[in-house]
Protein backbone atom coordinates (compact mmCIF):
# COMPACT_ATOMS: atom_id res chain seq x y z
CA UNK A 1 0.00 0.00 0.00
CA UNK A 2 0.78 3.22 -0.67
CA UNK A 3 2.53 6.04 1.80
CA UNK A 4 -0.14 8.76 2.33
CA UNK A 5 -0.11 12.09 4.31
CA UNK A 6 -2.71 12.61 6.74
CA UNK A 7 -4.16 16.12 6.33
CA UNK A 8 -3.67 17.85 9.97
CA UNK A 9 -6.33 20.58 10.94
CA UNK A 10 -9.66 21.08 9.16
CA UNK A 11 -7.96 24.06 6.57
CA UNK A 12 -8.82 22.24 3.53
CA UNK A 13 -9.71 25.45 1.83
CA UNK A 14 -6.88 27.79 3.19
CA UNK A 15 -8.76 29.48 5.18
CA UNK A 16 -5.88 30.45 7.71
CA UNK A 17 -4.37 32.57 3.85
CA UNK A 18 -7.19 34.58 4.13
CA UNK A 19 -7.26 36.17 7.03
CA UNK A 20 -4.61 38.86 8.01
CA UNK A 21 -1.51 38.64 9.98
CA UNK A 22 -4.11 40.60 12.91
CA UNK A 23 -6.66 38.26 12.47
CA UNK A 24 -4.29 35.46 12.69
CA UNK A 25 -2.40 36.41 15.27
CA UNK A 26 -5.73 36.37 17.65
CA UNK A 27 -6.76 33.19 16.59
CA UNK A 28 -3.12 31.94 17.59
CA UNK A 29 -3.15 33.76 20.85
CA UNK A 30 -6.72 32.64 22.00
CA UNK A 31 -5.80 28.63 20.86
CA UNK A 32 -3.05 29.02 23.45
CA UNK A 33 -4.58 30.48 26.19
CA UNK A 34 -7.63 27.44 25.19
CA UNK A 35 -5.18 25.12 25.45
CA UNK A 36 -3.28 26.27 28.50
CA UNK A 37 -6.38 27.87 31.08
CA UNK A 38 -9.21 26.23 29.44
CA UNK A 39 -9.15 22.43 28.59
CA UNK A 40 -7.29 21.07 31.55
CA UNK A 41 -9.94 21.89 34.01
CA UNK A 42 -13.04 22.53 31.67
CA UNK A 43 -14.00 19.01 32.13
CA UNK A 44 -14.24 19.44 35.98
CA UNK A 45 -16.39 22.37 35.78
CA UNK A 46 -18.57 21.48 33.64
CA UNK A 47 -19.51 17.95 35.98
CA UNK A 48 -19.45 20.24 39.11
CA UNK A 49 -21.74 22.47 37.10
CA UNK A 50 -19.37 25.46 37.67
CA UNK A 51 -17.78 28.70 36.26
CA UNK A 52 -14.38 29.14 36.34
CA UNK A 53 -14.25 33.10 37.44
CA UNK A 54 -11.06 33.34 37.56
CA UNK A 55 -11.10 33.63 33.89
CA UNK A 56 -12.45 36.83 33.31
CA UNK A 57 -10.27 39.31 34.61
CA UNK A 58 -7.40 37.32 31.72
CA UNK A 59 -10.38 37.46 29.23
CA UNK A 60 -10.51 41.21 29.58
CA UNK A 61 -6.88 41.46 29.32
CA UNK A 62 -6.85 39.45 26.00
CA UNK A 63 -9.71 41.19 24.58
CA UNK A 64 -12.42 39.23 24.28
CA UNK A 65 -15.08 41.43 26.52
CA UNK A 66 -16.78 43.88 23.90
CA UNK A 67 -13.94 42.98 21.31
CA UNK A 68 -15.50 44.66 18.37
CA UNK A 69 -16.48 47.96 20.17
CA UNK A 70 -14.69 51.00 19.89
CA UNK A 71 -13.96 53.52 22.85
CA UNK A 72 -14.23 53.90 26.22
CA UNK A 73 -11.64 51.22 27.07
CA UNK A 74 -13.21 48.73 24.21
CA UNK A 75 -10.55 46.43 22.13
CA UNK A 76 -12.06 47.83 18.78
CA UNK A 77 -11.30 44.29 17.15
CA UNK A 78 -12.23 43.49 13.40
CA UNK A 79 -15.30 41.57 13.49
CA UNK A 80 -13.41 38.57 11.55
CA UNK A 81 -11.08 38.82 14.50
CA UNK A 82 -13.35 38.99 17.65
CA UNK A 83 -14.98 35.71 15.55
CA UNK A 84 -12.33 34.05 15.37
CA UNK A 85 -11.65 34.81 19.51
CA UNK A 86 -15.39 33.46 19.88
CA UNK A 87 -14.34 30.30 17.72
CA UNK A 88 -11.37 29.96 19.85
CA UNK A 89 -13.34 29.92 22.91
CA UNK A 90 -16.22 27.73 21.87
CA UNK A 91 -13.23 25.01 20.98
CA UNK A 92 -12.78 25.21 24.73
CA UNK A 93 -16.87 25.58 26.39
CA UNK A 94 -19.97 26.99 25.04
CA UNK A 95 -20.19 27.92 28.35
CA UNK A 96 -16.97 30.35 28.38
CA UNK A 97 -17.86 31.52 25.03
CA UNK A 98 -21.02 32.67 25.88
CA UNK A 99 -19.89 34.51 28.92
CA UNK A 100 -18.21 36.57 26.64
CA UNK A 101 -21.01 37.17 24.05
CA UNK A 102 -23.22 38.06 26.52
CA UNK A 103 -20.68 40.89 28.43
CA UNK A 104 -19.16 41.86 24.82
CA UNK A 105 -22.65 41.62 22.79
CA UNK A 106 -25.79 41.75 24.93
CA UNK A 107 -24.88 43.85 28.33
CA UNK A 108 -22.10 46.40 26.38
CA UNK A 109 -23.62 46.80 23.52
CA UNK A 110 -26.82 48.15 24.42
CA UNK A 111 -24.76 50.46 26.30
CA UNK A 112 -22.39 51.19 23.48
CA UNK A 113 -25.62 51.76 21.07
CA UNK A 114 -28.73 52.89 23.32
CA UNK A 115 -26.56 54.71 26.26
CA UNK A 116 -26.03 57.76 27.43
CA UNK A 117 -22.28 59.55 27.67
CA UNK A 118 -22.69 58.96 30.80
CA UNK A 119 -23.53 55.52 30.93
CA UNK A 120 -20.74 54.49 28.67
CA UNK A 121 -18.15 56.06 30.40
CA UNK A 122 -19.50 54.88 33.81
CA UNK A 123 -20.13 51.06 32.91
CA UNK A 124 -17.84 50.35 29.70
CA UNK A 125 -14.05 50.82 30.56
CA UNK A 126 -14.82 48.35 33.46
CA UNK A 127 -16.53 45.98 32.17
CA UNK A 128 -13.60 45.57 29.58
CA UNK A 129 -11.60 44.76 32.02
CA UNK A 130 -13.66 42.32 33.22
CA UNK A 131 -14.14 44.07 36.89
CA UNK A 132 -17.73 44.36 35.85
CA UNK A 133 -19.84 42.02 34.69
CA UNK A 134 -23.36 42.62 33.18
CA UNK A 135 -25.94 39.91 31.60
CA UNK A 136 -29.29 40.81 29.18
CA UNK A 137 -32.94 40.32 30.64
CA UNK A 138 -35.48 39.76 27.56
CA UNK A 139 -36.65 36.12 27.77
CA UNK A 140 -39.11 35.47 30.56
CA UNK A 141 -40.77 32.23 31.88
CA UNK A 142 -43.52 32.47 29.26
CA UNK A 143 -42.11 34.34 26.34
CA UNK A 144 -39.19 33.62 24.68
CA UNK A 145 -39.67 33.41 20.89
CA UNK A 146 -42.32 36.15 21.67
CA UNK A 147 -40.54 38.68 23.28
CA UNK A 148 -43.31 40.74 22.21
CA UNK A 149 -45.59 39.32 25.15
CA UNK A 150 -42.95 40.75 27.73
CA UNK A 151 -45.02 40.93 31.31
CA UNK A 152 -41.89 42.88 32.92
CA UNK A 153 -43.34 46.43 33.40
CA UNK A 154 -41.58 49.92 34.26
CA UNK A 155 -43.95 52.57 35.47
CA UNK A 156 -42.78 56.12 36.00
CA UNK A 157 -42.42 57.41 39.33
CA UNK A 158 -40.77 60.84 39.51
CA UNK A 159 -37.32 60.27 38.67
CA UNK A 160 -37.17 56.70 38.85
CA UNK A 161 -39.39 53.71 36.92
CA UNK A 162 -40.62 50.98 39.37
CA UNK A 163 -39.93 48.06 37.38
CA UNK A 164 -41.54 44.42 37.84
CA UNK A 165 -41.38 41.36 36.46
CA UNK A 166 -39.23 37.84 35.83
CA UNK A 167 -36.31 37.16 33.55
CA UNK A 168 -35.42 33.16 33.01
CA UNK A 169 -32.40 31.89 31.46
CA UNK A 170 -30.10 34.78 32.02
CA UNK A 171 -26.47 33.82 31.46
CA UNK A 172 -24.47 35.34 33.57
CA UNK A 173 -27.40 36.54 35.57
CA UNK A 174 -25.58 35.41 39.32
CA UNK A 175 -22.54 36.73 38.60
CA UNK A 176 -23.71 40.36 37.05
CA UNK A 177 -23.08 43.54 38.54
CA UNK A 178 -25.65 44.42 36.38
CA UNK A 179 -28.33 43.89 33.73
CA UNK A 180 -29.54 45.58 30.74
CA UNK A 181 -33.60 44.73 31.47
CA UNK A 182 -35.95 45.29 28.57
CA UNK A 183 -39.72 46.43 29.83
CA UNK A 184 -42.68 47.67 28.66
CA UNK A 185 -43.20 50.79 30.07
CA UNK A 186 -46.05 51.39 31.47
CA UNK A 187 -49.15 49.73 29.57
CA UNK A 188 -47.89 50.25 25.56
CA UNK A 189 -47.59 47.26 22.85
CA UNK A 190 -44.16 46.32 21.94
CA UNK A 191 -43.09 50.01 20.60
CA UNK A 192 -42.92 50.87 24.55
CA UNK A 193 -40.32 48.76 25.28
CA UNK A 194 -37.32 49.91 26.21
CA UNK A 195 -33.78 49.49 27.95
CA UNK A 196 -32.85 49.96 31.96
CA UNK A 197 -29.65 49.23 33.32
CA UNK A 198 -30.51 47.41 36.65
CA UNK A 199 -27.29 47.61 39.08
CA UNK A 200 -27.17 44.50 41.66
CA UNK A 201 -27.70 45.68 45.46
CA UNK A 202 -30.98 47.49 44.31
CA UNK A 203 -33.62 46.68 46.77
CA UNK A 204 -36.41 44.11 45.34
CA UNK A 205 -33.59 42.83 42.91
CA UNK A 206 -32.65 39.05 43.08
CA UNK A 207 -31.09 36.72 41.11
CA UNK A 208 -31.28 32.92 41.29
CA UNK A 209 -29.39 29.95 39.82
CA UNK A 210 -31.42 27.82 37.40
CA UNK A 211 -30.85 24.31 38.89
CA UNK A 212 -30.57 21.00 37.40
CA UNK A 213 -29.57 21.83 33.89
CA UNK A 214 -27.56 19.10 31.66
CA UNK A 215 -26.49 21.81 29.22
CA UNK A 216 -24.04 24.82 28.91
CA UNK A 217 -23.01 23.01 32.95
CA UNK A 218 -19.84 25.58 33.29
CA UNK A 219 -22.06 28.83 33.01
CA UNK A 220 -24.04 30.62 34.97
CA UNK A 221 -27.82 30.50 34.33
CA UNK A 222 -30.15 32.71 36.59
CA UNK A 223 -33.77 33.52 36.96
CA UNK A 224 -34.00 37.49 37.52
CA UNK A 225 -36.89 38.95 39.62
CA UNK A 226 -37.73 42.48 40.02
CA UNK A 227 -40.36 43.33 42.83
CA UNK A 228 -40.42 47.11 43.13
CA UNK A 229 -37.31 47.98 42.19
CA UNK A 230 -36.43 51.84 41.96
CA UNK A 231 -34.49 52.52 39.06
CA UNK A 232 -33.36 55.63 38.86
CA UNK A 233 -34.28 57.50 35.13
CA UNK A 234 -30.92 58.45 34.53
CA UNK A 235 -30.38 54.48 34.14
CA UNK A 236 -32.73 54.07 31.38
CA UNK A 237 -31.09 53.57 27.80
CA UNK A 238 -32.18 56.95 25.87
CA UNK A 239 -31.50 55.55 22.83
CA UNK A 240 -33.32 52.30 23.29
CA UNK A 241 -37.02 52.27 21.26
CA UNK A 242 -38.97 49.61 20.98
CA UNK A 243 -38.66 46.06 20.46
CA UNK A 244 -35.68 46.59 17.43
CA UNK A 245 -33.37 47.41 20.10
CA UNK A 246 -32.94 44.12 21.94
CA UNK A 247 -33.36 42.59 18.61
CA UNK A 248 -30.34 44.51 17.62
CA UNK A 249 -28.65 43.29 20.68
CA UNK A 250 -29.29 39.91 19.79
CA UNK A 251 -28.20 40.09 16.22
CA UNK A 252 -24.66 40.98 17.74
CA UNK A 253 -24.72 37.74 19.50
CA UNK A 254 -25.74 35.59 16.91
CA UNK A 255 -23.08 36.88 14.67
CA UNK A 256 -20.18 35.66 17.58
CA UNK A 257 -22.39 32.35 18.09
CA UNK A 258 -22.41 31.55 13.93
CA UNK A 259 -18.14 31.57 14.59
CA UNK A 260 -18.25 30.15 18.10
CA UNK A 261 -20.44 26.87 17.07
CA UNK A 262 -17.47 26.31 14.32
CA UNK A 263 -14.85 25.97 17.26
CA UNK A 264 -17.23 22.88 18.68
CA UNK A 265 -17.52 21.76 15.78
CA UNK A 266 -13.15 21.38 15.07
CA UNK A 267 -12.58 20.38 18.90
CA UNK A 268 -14.98 17.48 18.09
CA UNK A 269 -13.64 16.68 14.67
CA UNK A 270 -10.22 16.55 16.47
CA UNK A 271 -11.20 14.39 19.07
CA UNK A 272 -12.82 12.15 17.39
CA UNK A 273 -10.04 11.68 14.67
CA UNK A 274 -7.02 11.26 16.91
CA UNK A 275 -9.16 8.91 19.21
CA UNK A 276 -10.25 6.85 15.64
CA UNK A 277 -6.34 6.60 14.93
CA UNK A 278 -5.33 5.35 18.70
CA UNK A 279 -8.32 3.56 19.17
CA UNK A 280 -7.90 -0.18 18.17
CA UNK A 281 -10.03 -2.83 17.28
CA UNK A 282 -10.18 -6.23 15.26
CA UNK A 283 -6.19 -5.26 15.58
CA UNK A 284 -6.09 -2.49 13.76
CA UNK A 285 -7.10 1.48 13.81
CA UNK A 286 -10.99 2.29 13.82
CA UNK A 287 -9.74 4.93 11.63
CA UNK A 288 -9.13 2.45 9.20
CA UNK A 289 -12.60 1.65 8.50
CA UNK A 290 -14.81 2.64 5.76
CA UNK A 291 -17.52 3.46 8.41
CA UNK A 292 -15.79 5.68 10.42
CA UNK A 293 -14.11 7.93 7.77
CA UNK A 294 -17.38 8.30 5.90
CA UNK A 295 -18.01 10.08 9.72
CA UNK A 296 -14.94 11.91 9.81
CA UNK A 297 -15.39 13.38 5.94
CA UNK A 298 -18.50 14.06 6.74
CA UNK A 299 -17.31 16.39 9.81
CA UNK A 300 -14.37 18.01 7.97
CA UNK A 301 -16.73 19.12 5.00
CA UNK A 302 -19.76 20.70 7.02
CA UNK A 303 -16.73 22.45 9.18
CA UNK A 304 -15.33 23.92 5.96
CA UNK A 305 -18.13 24.72 4.41
CA UNK A 306 -19.17 26.58 7.63
CA UNK A 307 -15.28 28.11 7.91
CA UNK A 308 -16.27 30.13 4.65
CA UNK A 309 -19.76 31.32 5.85
CA UNK A 310 -18.81 32.63 9.01
CA UNK A 311 -15.32 34.35 6.87
CA UNK A 312 -17.69 35.59 4.28
CA UNK A 313 -20.46 37.08 6.97
CA UNK A 314 -17.42 38.49 9.43
CA UNK A 315 -16.34 40.43 6.21
CA UNK A 316 -19.69 41.80 5.31
CA UNK A 317 -20.19 42.87 8.95
CA UNK A 318 -16.82 44.51 8.85
CA UNK A 319 -18.06 46.47 5.66
CA UNK A 320 -21.49 47.37 6.82
CA UNK A 321 -23.42 45.39 4.48
CA UNK A 322 -24.47 42.55 6.61
CA UNK A 323 -28.18 41.78 7.37
CA UNK A 324 -30.10 39.63 9.57
CA UNK A 325 -30.88 37.26 6.68
CA UNK A 326 -27.01 36.52 6.28
CA UNK A 327 -26.47 36.11 10.29
CA UNK A 328 -29.83 33.74 10.74
CA UNK A 329 -28.28 31.13 7.96
CA UNK A 330 -25.10 31.53 9.51
CA UNK A 331 -26.48 30.67 12.82
CA UNK A 332 -28.78 28.56 11.58
CA UNK A 333 -26.39 26.59 9.79
CA UNK A 334 -23.52 26.48 12.17
CA UNK A 335 -24.76 25.44 15.16
CA UNK A 336 -26.69 22.43 13.82
CA UNK A 337 -24.05 21.22 11.84
CA UNK A 338 -21.80 21.73 15.12
CA UNK A 339 -24.86 19.81 16.61
CA UNK A 340 -24.62 16.98 14.53
CA UNK A 341 -20.71 16.26 14.23
CA UNK A 342 -20.71 16.42 18.03
CA UNK A 343 -23.58 13.64 18.10
CA UNK A 344 -21.39 12.07 15.28
CA UNK A 345 -18.14 12.25 17.23
CA UNK A 346 -19.42 11.11 20.13
CA UNK A 347 -20.66 7.75 18.54
CA UNK A 348 -16.57 7.41 16.80
CA UNK A 349 -15.80 7.31 20.77
CA UNK A 350 -18.11 4.39 21.81
CA UNK A 351 -18.86 4.09 25.40
CA UNK A 352 -15.92 6.32 26.17
CA UNK A 353 -18.05 8.92 24.61
CA UNK A 354 -20.57 9.41 27.23
CA UNK A 355 -17.62 10.86 29.35
CA UNK A 356 -16.05 13.98 29.85
CA UNK A 357 -12.98 12.89 29.82
CA UNK A 358 -13.43 13.46 26.01
CA UNK A 359 -14.96 16.61 24.38
CA UNK A 360 -18.02 15.59 22.73
CA UNK A 361 -20.81 14.57 24.59
CA UNK A 362 -19.71 18.08 26.61
CA UNK A 363 -20.51 19.96 22.77
CA UNK A 364 -23.21 17.85 22.12
CA UNK A 365 -24.71 18.67 25.54
CA UNK A 366 -23.83 22.62 24.76
CA UNK A 367 -25.16 22.50 21.66
CA UNK A 368 -28.47 21.72 22.66
CA UNK A 369 -29.15 25.03 24.22
CA UNK A 370 -27.14 27.04 21.93
CA UNK A 371 -29.33 25.44 18.99
CA UNK A 372 -32.17 27.18 21.21
CA UNK A 373 -30.83 29.98 22.22
CA UNK A 374 -30.55 33.59 20.35
CA UNK A 375 -33.45 32.90 18.36
CA UNK A 376 -34.27 28.91 18.42
CA UNK A 377 -33.90 26.74 14.69
CA UNK A 378 -37.26 26.95 14.16
CA UNK A 379 -37.15 30.95 14.75
CA UNK A 380 -34.63 31.25 12.33
CA UNK A 381 -36.26 29.10 9.61
CA UNK A 382 -39.22 31.31 9.75
CA UNK A 383 -36.81 34.46 9.09
CA UNK A 384 -35.38 33.09 6.00
CA UNK A 385 -38.76 31.29 4.84
CA UNK A 386 -40.58 34.34 5.09
CA UNK A 387 -37.41 36.31 3.12
CA UNK A 388 -38.22 33.80 0.13
CA UNK A 389 -41.63 33.69 0.27
CA UNK A 390 -42.74 37.03 1.63
CA UNK A 391 -45.25 35.34 4.06
CA UNK A 392 -44.89 35.68 7.50
CA UNK A 393 -45.64 31.91 9.05
CA UNK A 394 -44.88 33.65 12.66
CA UNK A 395 -47.75 32.00 14.59
CA UNK A 396 -49.29 30.17 11.80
Amino acid sequence: MAKTTKLEGVDLFGFEAMLTDDERAVKTQMRAFVEKEILPTIGKHFAAGTFPKHLIPHLGELGCLGSNLTGYGCPGMSSVAYGLAMHELERGDAGIRSFCSVQGSLAMYPIWQFGSEAQKNKFLPKMAKGELVGCFGLSEPDFGSDPSGMRTRAVKDGNHYVLNGTKLWITNGTLADLAVVWAKVDEGGPESIRGFIVEKGMPGFTAREVEGKMSLRASATAELSFQDVRVPAENLLPGSDGLKSPLMCLNQARYGIAWGALGSATACFESARDYSLSRLQFNKPIASFQLTQLKLVDMLQEIVKGQLVALQLGRAKDAGKVTHLMISLAKRNNVRMALEIAREARSVHGANGITVEYAPIRHALNLESVYTYEGTHEVHTLILGKAITGIDAFGA
